[in-house]
């Protein structure tokens, strides 16, 4: 393996790693979530009126402004210098504070135009109540996105413990205010309206965890804001995040068209289809967002110095990275949805009926993952390569094709019908990026890339092989065990267990089969290969 590509999988297992603790304490966050409003109308309020701010989160987060804010601001670090780049993401915060504050504030003002979109299929009395919540979480938006900002600037410096925290401490926030809540009070209005608090402060918490590292590298805010918006940098961020925003908001966007469709369903598929989102943000978050934010500082130096080669290889191995953990992950989520839903989210409010109802949206959900991921890892290549066009018409391709499927059949499959409508968009957004690399710059895919497909795909097979068997095991208990199977014991047993056999047997196969992905993700990092790298604490 080459020093590059080891670099990147060590960034991209660091990442792995704090992103993990991310999606894991985002799970306990849902579980407490679960516990408190179950799939309910109340619950169902707060996921359509949280779903704009979330979703113009994802959008800057780990997409539009990432890959337009870390290809400019690594060039002026190495063309001018850290002050000029200081400099920059002062401006760059300038502008998010007043666009981003005027759009808070508008929505605050002025909530039912929102709610007609999210949620067109809602009551008065739940739209009353959508709109209510939303006025209270639209400070999310701008708070978050200064956050962003901070996790680019730390990202491109290959800074990446602070920014891998901050998510982290969004969730811890949610988690101790959620739980004295649910000690507090067991009404779910008043819960709703608690939950809706802690959003906010968990975006301040983002923030705030990253600023002493900001500090350290030498960053100071401006007292007064920099208006000065016309210099090159700024523009050139501002000229790719208009499309660049449209170019990877496809998932976000679909997930907005599944929501206000299920708006029309039975209550409680919004709350289905969140928590099943929610499992399939944690191999999407650790796997593709972690490697595409660790690819892109890689991928804009590679096109800065015009080194097509090294930009193939980049991506290439980046992808390898992709498939070999998210494809034994789709597997896992289709045949171990009921057990892994029924241990994590069955407790209080949650009954085995949206258990079932939950998993079948996650394996609509799974057969899109591989697709998911992959698209955080193409979508910022043709950034950094200056052609943010091509992301965009295979988001609206995506965006366009989920609404067509959704129109012809969410009467007859309903919430299952919408994930899977999301799933067959990613599909359609990563095939147009594929065949558009393949075409404008080429030699992305060769033979030892297609040989390493192939052998995933066989150790993925006999994963999923023995993972069904024994689930199979499990499932099949006679009536007399029904007792035993509502145990605590037996649903750990019935989740974890094949998880743990499977994704050994997998590292396993794939050794045997000549993969080495597996061992490379698990060495210890060595001091001496990366002294300037931050260890993870």
């Amino acid at each position: 393996m080459s020093a590059k590509g080891t670099d990147l999988t060590r960034g991209a297992r660091r990442l792995s790693v704090l992103t993990m603790l991310s999606r894991l304490l985002g799970l306990v966050r849902e579980q407490i979530f679960a516990l408190s409003l179950g799939a309910s109308g109340s619950s169902d309020a707060f996921l359509a009126a949280f779903r704009i701010p979330n979703m113009l989160r994802d959008l800057f987060a780990e997409g539009a402004l990432s890959t337009a804010f870390v290809p400019t601001y690594v060039k002026v670090l190495g063309t001018q210098g850290r002050e000029q780049a200081w400099a920059l993401a002062n401006r760059v915060l300038t502008t998010l504070t007043i666009y981003l504050g005027s759009v808070a504030v508008l929505a605050m003002l002025f909530p039912q135009p929102v709610v007609d979109v999210v949620a067109n299929g809602f009551s008065a009395e739940k739209a009353v109540l959508t709109a209510k919540l939303l006025r209270i979480m639209m400070p999310f938006l701008p708070t978050i996105s200064l956050a962003v900002v901070a996790m680019g600037a730390l990202n491109a410096e290959e800074k990446y413990t602070a920014p891998g925290l901050a998510s982290s401490v969004f969730n811890v926030v949610a988690i101790v205010g959620g739980l004295a809540t649910h000690l507090i009070t067991h009404d779910p209005v008043v819960a709703v309206f608690a939950w809706a608090g802690l959003t906010v402060a968990g975006g301040v918490g983002q923030l705030l965890v990253q600023l002493p590292s900001l500090w350290k590298l030498g960053f100071r805010p401006r007292i007064l804001p920099d208006l000065r918006l016309r210099d090159a940098g700024t523009r050139r961020i501002a000229a790719m995040m208009a499309p660049a925003t449209l170019g990877v908001a496809a998932v976000q966007i679909n997930v907005v068209v599944s929501t206000s469709f299920a708006s029309r369903g039975v209550e409680g598929s919004i709350s289905w289809l969140s928590y099943a989102f929610r499992l399939m943000q944690l191999p999407i978050g650790v796997f593709g967002v972690a490697i595409g934010t660790a690819a892109l500082t890689h991928l804009s130096r590679d096109a800065a110095t015009a080194d097509l080669g090294a930009l193939r290889a980049t991506l290439r191995r980046a992808l390898q990275l992709v498939l070999f953990l998210t494809l034994p992950a789709t597997v896992g989520l289709v045949v171990l949805g009921v057990p892994i839903i029924r241990l994590i989210f069955e407790h209080g409010r949650f009954s085995s009926f949206a258990t079932l109802q939950t998993a079948r949206a996650l394996s609509g959900y799974a057969v899109g993952l591989v697709a998911y991921a992959s698209v955080k890892v193409l979508a910022p290549a043709f950034y950094a390569l200056g052609r943010p066009r091509i992301p965009l018409i295979a988001s609206l391709s995506a965006v366009a094709a989920n609404i067509v499927w959704n129109l012809v059949t969410f009467h007859r499959f309903g919430h299952v019908g919408l994930a899977l409508g999301t799933s067959l968009a990613a599909l359609m957004n990563v095939g147009v990026l594929l065949a558009a690399f393949q075409k404008r710059v080429g030699g992305l895919f060769d033979r030892s890339f297609a040989s390493a497909s192939l052998r995933i795909v066989l150790a993925s097979g006999v994963m999923g092989g023995l993972v069904f068997g024994l689930s199979w095991l499990f499932e099949s208990r006679p009536s007399h065990a029904l007792v035993f199977r509502h145990s605590l014991v037996f649903r750990f047993a019935a989740a974890l267990l094949p998880v743990t056999l499977g994704g050994g047997a997998y590292l396993l196969v794939g050794k045997w089969l000549g993969l080495d992905e597996g061992k490379t993700l698990l060495r210890r990092r060595r001091r001496a290969a990366a002294p300037a790298q931050p260890t993870v604490p």
